[in-house]
C-alpha cells in the first residue's frame, strides 16, 4: 500500500493494522540502526534498564535470563537473542553473573545506561521531526481508542 496520489476519503479506508505494522518495523529498524552506529543493542539497553534500580528494576536486584525475558514480554522481539546480549555486557563489564546465574549490574553498567539513554532525544527528534506534539498526541489517541475498540488493554 502506498498513500502516492491516494485521496484522504481512500486513506482512511485503509487498514490501521496495515500501517501500524509498517510504522512499528520501521520505527525499530531506525532505532536499532542509530544505536548499533553508536556500538550497542536495544536488548543490551533493555538488559541495563530491567537491572537499573534507577530505571526500570524496583529493587536492583539480580535476575535471570527467563525472569528478565518475562520482564520484556510486552517489547521483545522474537529474533533478541537475550543470552548473546547478556554475554556481551558480561564481557565489557557492565554486568556480573553469579552462581545462581542471576545477572547484576555493576556500577560501569550503571554508567553506561545513563549514558546510552543520553542518545534516546536525539533519536526521538529525528523520527518526530515534521510532526508538532499536538498531532503526535492525537496519533497515540487514536491508536489507544483502536487498541481498546480491539478489546486490547491501553496501560
Amino acid at each position: 500500500m502506498t498513500t502516492q496520489q491516494i485521496s484522504d476519503t481512500e486513506l482512511a479506508g485503509q487498514p490501521a493494522a496495515y500501517w501500524t505494522g509498517v510504522a512499528y518495523e520501521a520505527l525499530i529498524a531506525y532505532t536499532r540502526a542509530q544505536q548499533a552506529e553508536k556500538g550497542y543493542t536495544q536488548p543490551q539497553f533493555w538488559l541495563l534498564r530491567n537491572l537499573s534500580v534507577n530505571d526500570i528494576s524496583p529493587n536492583g536486584e539480580g535476575m535471570t535470563l527467563p525472569e528478565l525475558r518475562e520482564a520484556m514480554a510486552s517489547y521483545i522481539r522474537p529474533e533478541d537473542d537475550l543470552a548473546a546480549e547478556a554475554e556481551g555486557l558480561l564481557e565489557r563489564g557492565w554486568l556480573t553473573q553469579d552462581t545462581e546465574d542471576r545477572l547484576w549490574l555493576t556500577p560501569d553498567g550503571e554508567q553506561a545506561r545513563v549514558d546510552l539513554a543520553r542518545n534516546a532525544p536525539a533519536i526521538r527528534a529525528a523520527l518526530h521531526e515534521g510532526i508538532d506534539d499536538a498531532d503526535y498526541v492525537t496519533t497515540v489517541k487514536v491508536l489507544q481508542r483502536l487498541i481498546r475498540n480491539a478489546g486490547g488493554k491501553v496501560v
